[in-house]
């Protein structure tokens, strides 16, 4: 099994606290986010970053379906990680300002990933699905905190 790593990153014209305050507000903008990939949205425990725990189904592919159960924490400034409870994926959320009224948000998910025929697979085409993913979502971002 290898580790498997997805990035996407975006540049927002908005500062860096505005954005992060947004990607941490699981109660109310962070649902708004999301796209069609995800379903069964559910703030299970706090709902504003540190503390949060947060369901959800991610539908990679039509055959490919998570169940994630969150743990969120903020193990340094401008930086959000949501721990898989039910997977080894952890998806780390990083926001810095990139200039004046502007951020950098760059989003990284990693897992252990299969062996075999499979992992080589999962590994060549899973980062760029869920990168493909994740881009829609940093847009909705954009959109959302840009207004």
């Amino acid at each position: 099994m290898a580790q498997v790593e997805a990035t996407t990153e975006r540049i927002v014209a908005a500062d860096a606290e505005k954005v992060f305050d947004a990607l941490a507000d699981y109660t109310g903008t962070r649902a708004n986010l999301l796209t069609e990939h995800f379903s069964e949205y559910e703030v299970r425990g706090g709902g504003d970053g540190e503390g949060t725990l947060v369901h959800w189904k991610l539908q990679a592919t039509s055959k490919r379906i998570r169940d994630c159960l969150l743990e969120v924490s903020e193990p340094t400034d401008g930086e959000l990680v949501e721990k898989d409870r039910n997977s080894s994926m952890v998806t780390t959320w990083r926001v810095t300002p990139a200039g004046e009224g502007k951020s950098r948000v760059v989003v990284t998910t990693t897992w252990q990933g299969a062996g075999g025929i499979g992992g080589f697979f999962e590994k060549t085409f899973a980062p760029k699905g869920l990168g493909r993913i994740y881009d829609s979502v940093l847009g909705k971002l954009a959109t959302e905190v840009e207004k």
